[in-house]
């Protein structure tokens, strides 16, 4: 298989706030052979990268997930507290593992002393190039029902400490609504023995990744 080839005709910045949306006239090579004529398409430009970590608690074998509101479950008319895992985007100069770290003591008030990678992936590539990169993290479960987030960026997040069983629960009976949760969960129900298995007998102060 070749590479196909791809033209972006003209460009052009429609919104700048918290986001920005560019709008592209692009032509591309057709699979039939030939180009196509110039199109549009509106892309959502996050800017940052984002991550997201699973905190897994191997000696209890706990899931910790957040509670939180999302304008975006909202403005579907839905109602907009969800269940999710802990997720954030990049600061300057942060690796991604490092995002994942500070949002988990930010959201959840985790500690995570180890982590693995789970995959990258893009959230929906035909509208925004938001890329996400997930990680699972071993922690010390803190209380169930305990409040954090970051209050200047009007976070506020309730912690859900969840046995595997009940975790999992949720994703079988369609109760967690968010792409990277279910990723992740889904992930985590296929290596969950095996992972645990690991973690209880390495050393707590195994580097990181």
């Amino acid at each position: 298989m070749t590479e196909k080839k791809y033209e972006i005709v003209s460009r052009e910045t429609l919104f700048q706030g918290y986001y920005r949306v560019e709008r592209f006239r692009i032509k591309s090579e057709r699979f039939a052979g030939g180009w196509t004529r110039p199109y549009s398409r509106e892309v959502l430009d996050r800017g940052q990268r984002c991550s997201g970590v699973l905190p897994f608690d191997p000696q209890q074998d706990k899931v910790v997930l957040i509670e939180q509101f999302r304008p975006g479950v909202m403005s579907r008319d839905e109602y907009p507290w969800i269940i999710e895992l802990v997720a954030g985007v990049s600061e300057a100069g942060e690796s991604l593992e490092e995002t994942a770290i500070r949002e988990a003591r930010e959201e959840a008030g985790c500690e995570i002393t180890s982590m693995l990678p789970i995959m990258d992936y893009y959230s929906n590539p035909g509208c925004t190039n938001e890329h996400a990169s997930l990680f699972v993290g071993r922690t010390i479960a803190p209380e169930n029902g305990s409040i954090y987030g970051v209050e200047s960026e009007d976070e506020d997040t309730r912690v859900m400490v969840l046995s595997t069983v009940e975790a999992l629960n949720l994703l079988y009976s369609k109760r967690i609504r968010d792409a990277a949760t279910i990723i992740a969960l889904q992930w985590f129900a296929l290596r969950h023995t095996e992972l645990r298995s690991r973690w209880l007998v390495s050393d707590a102060s195994t580097p990181i990744i």
